[in-house]
């Protein structure tokens, strides 16, 4: 079963609503000894970092999450800030992230001309293949709402996207998925993707 990670911060009953669309069971939980039964988990994540990381480490959550995510190499998917909380760190606060993935998170620039947040419908540009990406329909577009984005080693990077700048719309390392968008809010586009992260392989 997939495990949404109950953080205080997140839109989760849209996207359980739409796990259930796809006819995939999932619960939403912050008790440790649920999660550590997960089969996948998803951690979504709405407003600032430090708020966040604070989230995770008030419901004693990041020690079951190590060991899940590191040691036993459950897949694991962040939505938005859930993304951004796999980082070093933030430019929007002080707290460490979870330094799962070598990179770190900036907002966007405002001398290049945009509206800070990116928010509505954009495209995304394929720059790796993986098990998310497999019969995505083509152009992709996901909805977006965020002021921040990351930096990620090239390797780490498998979608960008264009707003005044190309930032990374996605990240895969391992069993690890990051997604910038929100895919439960992302029509046929979100409901294929997280289609595709609830048939992976465990």
């Amino acid at each position: 079963m997939i495990t949404i990670i109950d953080s205080g911060l997140g839109n989760l009953g849209s996207i359980q609503n739409m796990l259930k669309r796809i006819g995939e069971d999932s619960i939403i939980s912050s008790n440790p000894e649920i999660i550590q039964e997960a089969a996948k988990i998803i951690l979504p994540g709405v407003g600032k970092f430090d708020a966040g990381i604070m989230g995770l480490k008030e419901r004693n959550l990041i020690p079951v999450l190590n060991r899940k995510v590191l040691d036993e190499q459950t897949p694991i998917l962040g939505i938005c800030l859930g993304m951004q909380l796999f980082m070093n760190g933030s430019d929007e606060g002080k707290e460490e992230g979870l330094r799962w993935i070598n990179g770190y998170v900036h907002k966007f620039p405002s001398a290049v001309g945009i509206k800070i947040p990116h928010m509505g419908w954009n495209s995304v540009h394929i720059q790796a293949t993986n098990p998310l990406t497999e019969e995505l329909p083509l152009p992709a577009k996901f909805y977006f709402v965020h002021s921040y984005y990351v930096s990620a080693e090239e390797n780490d990077i498998f979608l960008t996207t264009q707003y005044g700048i190309a930032f990374v719309s996605g990240i895969h390392h391992k069993n690890i998925y990051g997604v910038q968008f929100h895919p439960e809010k992302s029509h046929k586009y979100g409901m294929k993707l997280l289609n595709n992260f609830a048939k992976l392989r465990v």
